[in-house]
């Protein structure tokens, strides 16, 4: 590929407003059309800009296709990659929902990831090269070359949900990557709670980063969105995120809530990328994540995992919980751990139970016995307005080094 630069001006209708309603504009009104969501102006603004971009990769696309025989004529290809979105703003604003309408419509080859899930891609496919450098069968030191190319052959269009940076080594490799990306006529399109300037705030050697923060403001339009509520206090606010008994009809709650959360009646299954494991997500949409409490709790998971959904997803759904006893102390153990991560990070919780959280483990003396309390009292707390208002994540949240991602599968 040869190297491009981003489109910077921006069409006569995209400068007069005169745009036609578009693919973006089409899927958002269907979903107001079906109650899964209210209209909102700020919301309505995105949409046209998404659209605009749509047009303008669907004329890069043919323009492209068009230059594949212009050397019969001695035409090369002058329209050049149009410039990304970053759109960024608090949570529960409905950026990935946006996203998400958006990648739909886009032409291809496209990739949608959550950032995190890149990032460790990234890594993988770094650290897979230098492998294959040391058994002789590739040649030159730098992988992050060959490792763009490859990224860029797959998708011309890179469509992130979460993008941050909290660990030094993604700060790292970010600059010289997306450098490379860009070059190889990489459209970017990213959703975050922070501005640009913002990213990777207090980080260790932050000022080696900043070349790459300008370079990405010069590559995207950065937009803010910002909402008149946070739709997700505004569709668990009004209803019950706690459901006894865990029967049919608590089932159906939890179908509505998922639905009226993500405009989806089911979600897409993932993997979520911890320490060189795969942890499963049975189904994932717009933040929001659906398991079973066998999912969590019955399978050999840890803090380090619990931590890796906490911070990719805002919304966690847990169906049938049962009731413990002294036979369930290791489920017991991990539900206490669970409930502690998701609380620790704002992230809210929708359930069915075979009953009410005081009633959850039936043993009365121990540590998990004492422990359990803790979990009570949380439990309650997480149903609350107050607790259903928080921001999703900790504001002093630490860099880990752990490198975790979200996953399609």
């Amino acid at each position: 590929m040869s190297p491009t630069s981003p489109s910077h001006a921006p069409s006569a209708d995209a400068r007069s407003g005169a745009l036609s309603p578009g693919p973006v504009h089409d899927r958002y009104e269907a979903l107001i059309a079906s109650g899964a969501i209210e209209r909102d102006p700020a919301q309505a603004r995105l949409v046209r800009a998404l659209d605009r971009l749509v047009l303008d990769l669907e004329r890069r696309r043919r323009a492209k296709k068009g230059s594949a025989l212009g050397w019969l004529f001695s035409r090369k290809d002058s329209v050049g990659p149009p410039k990304g979105l970053y759109i960024w703003g608090s949570v529960g604003r409905g950026k990935t929902m946006l996203m998400d309408l958006f990648h739909e419509a886009a032409p291809g080859p496209k990739r949608r990831v959550h950032f995190h899930g890149f990032l460790a891609d990234a890594h993988e496919r770094i650290h897979a090269y230098r492998q294959a450098l040391k058994r002789g069968e590739v040649k030159g030191d730098d992988p992050i070359g060959p490792v763009a190319d490859a990224l860029a052959d797959e998708a011309t269009l890179l469509c992130f949900d979460e993008f941050t940076v909290t660990d030094i080594a993604d700060a790292m490799i970010l600059g010289r990557l997306f450098g490379a990306l860009f070059r190889r006529g990489v459209t970017v399109v990213a959703t975050s709670n922070v501005e640009p300037d913002r990213l990777y705030e207090g980080g260790l050697n932050r000022a080696l980063f900043l070349p790459f923060v300008e370079e990405l403001k010069d590559r995207v339009e950065v937009l803010r969105l910002d909402s008149r509520t946070d739709f997700r206090l505004e569709k668990l606010g009004g209803a019950p995120v706690y459901h006894v008994p865990a029967d049919a009809e608590a089932r159906a709650a939890i179908d509505a809530a998922f639905k009226g959360l993500t405009g989806k009646a089911k979600g897409r299954s993932a993997t979520i990328a911890v320490h060189g494991r795969a942890v499963p997500v049975p189904q994932e949409a717009a933040g929001v994540a659906r398991f079973s409490f066998a999912d969590l709790c019955a399978q050999p998971l840890g803090a380090s995992d619990y931590m890796a959904v906490a911070r990719a997803f805002h919304t966690v759904i847990v169906e049938d919980i049962p009731v413990m006893g002294e036979q369930n102390r290791n489920e017991c153990k991990r539900f206490i751990t669970l409930i502690d991560t998701l609380y620790d990070r704002h992230v809210k919780l929708v359930a069915s139970a075979a009953a009410e959280a005081q009633d959850l483990y039936t043993v009365r003396e121990g540590r998990e016995a004492f422990e359990f309390d803790r979990t009570v009292s949380r439990l309650i707390e997480m149903r609350s307005t107050e607790y259903l208002a928080l921001p999703h994540g900790r504001a002093d949240s630490e860099a880990s080094g752990a490198t975790t991602g979200l996953v399609e599968t």
